[in-house]
C-alpha cells in the first residue's frame, strides 16, 4: 500500500476535536446553489466547482482582509432560519466524515440579522441544526458567539447578552474575531468584563494579524481561557512564557494561516517549537470552504511539512478534547476514545501524562 495513502487513512481514522471553525467559512458551494434557487437568486455560477472559486482562497492569498472578504459571499444566504440551521447541520456531517467527534462552532448572530431575524432566533436556528447533527451523526458540537471587532459597543454587547441566554443550551464561550491590526484587543475590555460577568468562558482571536500584545491582553485584561491563532506569540518571550505558566490552549490553525500570511511559509510555522517549549497546542481547521481544507488534510500538513510524526499528531488531537470547552465527563470519553484508536493502530501519543 502507498504511504501516503496508508498515513492519510490512519489521520481520518483517528477520532478528533476541531475547537476553531467559522460556521459562515464552512458551507457547501452546493448549499449556496440550492438555497439561490430556492430563493430565484441569480449567481455568477451553476455548478459548485465553478462557484467555489468565489467562496474559497487561492494560494496567492496576500492578506487576513483579503481572505475574510470571502465571507460576505455566503453572509448573504444566511438571513433565514432554514438556511442557518441545513448549514449548521451540514457542517456537523462534515466533521462525522472524518471522525471528528467534537467539535465547536463559532459565529457572529448580529451578521445574520439582515432579513429581521433576532439574535435568539439566529442563535436558536444554528442550535436547531447542531443537535439534528448530533442526533444523525453521533458528533458532539457546541456554540461559540463572536463579537465582531469593527461592530460597535452597544452590537457586541447584544451579542453578549443573547450568547448568556443559550449558555446552558449549547453556548459554550464568547469570542472576538475580525481585523485584529484596526481594532486591538484593549479596545475591548468593558465588553467582555460583561462576558465574565454573565459566565462565560472566552477565547480571543490573537496573534494572527498583530503581534503578542494582543495576546497579552486577551489573557490578562479580557479573561481569555484560551487564544484563536496565536502564531505571534513567539515574538515576546515573555509573554509566551506567560501563556505557557496559565497552560493557555492555542487554537492554531496552519493552512489559514499560511493562506493569511499570518506566518511566511510552512518552513517558518511554530506549531512544532511551541509544544517543545511547553505550550497547550491545538490544530483546528478555521474555515474548511474557504481554506479548502479539514481536520485530516491539517494533520497531513504538519506531517509534510513541520516534521510531525503520528504520535505528535495523536497529542495535538488529545490536547483539543482536553482544551475543549466542555465539562470533565466529556472530556473524559472522548480521551478514551482516543486511547482506544491508538492502542488498535500501534500509535503511542505523545505528551500523554
Amino acid at each position: 500500500m502507498d504511504n501516503n495513502y496508508a498515513r492519510h487513512e490512519l489521520l481520518a481514522a483517528l477520532p478528533k476535536a476541531d475547537l476553531h471553525i467559522h460556521l459562515d467559512g464552512s458551507v457547501k458551494p452546493e448549499t449556496i446553489l440550492a438555497l439561490a434557487r430556492s430563493r430565484g437568486i441569480t449567481l455568477p455560477a451553476d455548478r459548485a466547482d465553478t462557484l467555489l472559486p468565489y467562496m474559497k482562497v487561492e494560494d496567492d492569498c496576500e492578506s487576513l482582509r483579503e481572505y475574510l472578504s470571502k465571507f460576505q459571499f455566503v453572509l448573504d444566504f444566511m438571513q433565514d432560519t432554514e438556511a442557518l440551521e441545513r448549514i449548521a447541520y451540514e457542517l456537523v456531517e462534515q466533521a462525522a466524515q472524518e471522525q471528528c467527534i467534537y467539535t465547536e462552532v463559532r459565529f457572529a448572530p448580529q451578521l445574520h440579522t439582515g432579513q429581521g431575524l433576532s439574535l435568539d432566533a439566529i442563535i436558536g436556528s444554528v442550535l436547531a441544526g447542531l443537535r439534528r447533527g448530533e442526533e444523525q451523526f453521533g458528533v458532539t458540537a457546541r456554540v461559540i458567539v463572536i463579537c465582531m471587532r469593527h461592530h460597535a459597543e452597544p452590537e457586541n454587547r447584544a451579542a453578549i447578552e443573547a450568547a448568556a441566554r443559550f449558555k446552558d443550551r449549547g453556548v459554550v464561550a464568547v469570542d472576538l474575531a475580525g481585523d485584529e491590526a484596526s481594532y486591538p484587543a484593549s479596545l475591548f475590555r468593558g465588553l467582555f468584563a460583561l462576558a465574565r460577568e454573565k459566565g462565560l468562558p472566552v477565547t480571543i482571536h490573537a496573534g494572527e494579524a498583530a503581534g503578542p500584545a494582543n495576546i497579552e491582553e486577551a489573557v490578562v485584561r479580557l479573561g481569555a481561557s484560551r487564544i484563536g491563532h496565536g502564531v505571534r506569540l513567539r515574538e515576546n518571550a515573555d509573554i509566551l512564557e506567560l501563556v505557557k505558566q496559565r497552560r493557555i490552549p492555542l487554537e492554531m490553525c496552519p493552512v489559514s494561516n499560511i493562506q493569511t500570511k499570518a506566518v511566511s511559509g510552512w518552513n517558518d510555522y511554530p506549531a512544532r517549537d511551541y509544544i517543545r517549549q511547553g505550550l497547550v497546542v491545538t490544530v483546528n481547521t478555521d474555515n474548511r470552504t474557504v481554506s479548502g481544507t479539514t481536520m485530516t488534510r491539517e494533520y497531513r500538513m504538519l506531517m509534510d511539512e513541520c516534521g510531525f510524526g503520528i504520535g505528535d499528531i495523536a497529542g495535538v488531537i488529545r490536547s483539543g478534547f482536553e482544551a475543549a470547552f466542555i465539562g470533565r465527563e466529556l472530556k473524559d470519553s472522548f480521551r478514551r476514545k482516543l486511547a482506544e484508536a491508538c492502542k488498535e493502530k500501534g500509535i503511542l501519543i505523545d505528551n500523554e501524562d
